[in-house]
């Protein structure tokens, strides 16, 4: 984990949508940091640099609580829907060396064979990983795949110390040809009726 992600938090006791506005307008985010059987810790975040941090999917923040460091999973960030402004974040306390379950982002690499698509049918795959070594996605090659192939969560290769949560037999590719587009139909249609008339002024 680099440098980049030491956060400075303070702690706040002070709550209600109210406080949380001034809080925002000053730059900072509310965040509530919970788990290991401890009392939920309320504090507020610098919101330029958390931002950029929570970019990435799983981000794990060491913060700096009253000279303190405590280490955090990213778990929940709640957005303002039309802003899309971050109004809230929900941090999981973890330890080094321990296990967390989370989803990693899939991403596909490689071209199917000419004239397929790949079909990503889940777009995260349940997982566990040491918190302190969290991959950012999980890759899954579909080169040169034709026609009808699939990949299940078990085909998936996983980065080392990653193990699998999801059901084996979760479907996360699958390899189609796309159905012709019904526009083509259209000018031949056109065009007969076009000829109707035509035809029609032909006869009288």
């Amino acid at each position: 984990m680099s440098d980049d992600n030491k956060v400075h938090a303070d702690l706040r006791t002070s709550f209600g949508k109210g406080f949380a506005r001034r809080l925002r307008a000053e730059g900072k985010i509310p965040a509530v940091i919970y788990g290991h059987g401890t009392e939920p810790v309320h504090v507020a975040l610098p919101g330029h640099q958390v931002s950029l941090i929570i970019r990435r999917a799983n981000a794990l923040l060491d913060l700096d609580i009253e000279g303190k460091s405590q280490l955090a999973l990213v778990k929940d960030v709640q957005k303002d829907p039309v802003r899309q402004i971050i109004e809230h974040i929900d941090l999981l306390v973890v330890k080094k060396g321990e296990k967390v379950s989370i989803d990693l982002p899939v991403v596909l690499v490689g071209e199917s064979f000419a004239g397929t698509i790949a079909n990503l049918d889940a777009t995260t795959l349940a997982v566990e990983a040491e918190a302190t070594h969290i991959p950012e996605h999980v890759e899954v090659s579909v080169e040169g795949l034709e026609e009808g192939a699939h990949i299940t969560a078990a085909d998936v290769k996983l980065p080392k110390g990653v193990s699998l949560v999801a059901d084996p037999e979760t479907l996360v590719v699958a390899i189609s040809v796309p159905a012709a587009p019904a526009e083509e139909e259209a000018p031949a249609e056109e065009a007969a009726a076009e000829e109707a008339p035509a035809e029609e002024a032909a006869a009288e």
